[in-house]
């Protein structure tokens, strides 16, 4: 992968020069010492990964990502540790690293910068030989795989949801509408303002309401009607 590093501080650039040359997946191409070179450079040229500091003097890392139409996958190096969930709410961003940075953590980093390219390749094919099973979610700066066969419900809360699964339940910072985006329409049905759920899981319906597991879901009026139409009714 093609990457930059964008750090106000010399020994930073450097540290991360030197565990870039470990890796063998990284091609290091440029290294800047402020943000707004660094947006001119990428103006002008393309790269496939950004390890970004935060906080730099007149221009922030993420006053530069808001600058950026469509900006490459991005590794954020910073002291600080205060800056993780806001972090996350940009997509481009997959990974957070805290210095000082050990070699470990760094190829970690790596790695799921390698994964998000790939993952984005196959969503970039077209839809009719488009063939997606399941999704990787941020759970404490992990990348954790979902199989959609596997989750019973998703359930709106606050700025987050909550995903049921079979075996497990996750939580994560992200919108409804973010991940209905995502999930194929042949399984995923929201019923509710608040509940999306796999409607290979009901178990039984009554009045306005579905029992998935034990797990009783509202569904509003608006959207009963596609619920039935969903059903193989007898």
């Amino acid at each position: 992968m093609k990457s930059i590093i964008i750090d106000d501080e010399e020994m930073a650039r450097a540290i991360i020069d030197k565990l870039s040359s470990n890796n063998k997946n990284l091609n290091l191409i440029e290294s800047f010492s402020n943000a707004i070179e660094a947006i001119k450079y990428l103006n002008q040229n393309s790269v496939d990964l950004i390890f970004l500091d935060i906080h730099m003097p007149t221009f922030t890392g993420f006053d530069l990502l808001q600058t950026l139409k469509n900006p490459p996958k991005v590794i954020l190096t910073t002291s600080d540790k205060n800056f993780a969930i806001e972090a996350f709410e940009y997509d481009c961003i997959v990974d957070y690293l805290v210095k000082p940075v050990t070699q470990e953590r760094f190829d970690k980093a790596v790695q799921k910068a390698t994964l998000f390219s790939q993952t984005n390749k196959v969503e970039s094919k077209p839809k009719d030989t488009e063939v997606i099973n399941e999704l990787y979610v941020n759970i404490d700066r992990r990348l954790v795989k979902i199989n959609f066969a596997t989750i019973n419900l998703i359930e709106a809360k606050g700025d987050y949801i909550l995903i049921k699964t079979d075996s497990k339940n996750y939580t994560v910072h992200s919108t409804m509408k973010k991940i209905e985006e995502k999930l194929p329409d042949d399984l995923f049905l929201k019923v509710h303002r608040s509940f999306i759920i796999n409607t290979t899981k009901i178990i039984d319906i009554e009045d306005n309401s579905v029992l998935i597991g034990n797990n009783v879901i509202p569904v509003s009026r608006s959207n009963r009607p596609e619920l039935m139409k969903r059903l193989n009714l007898l």
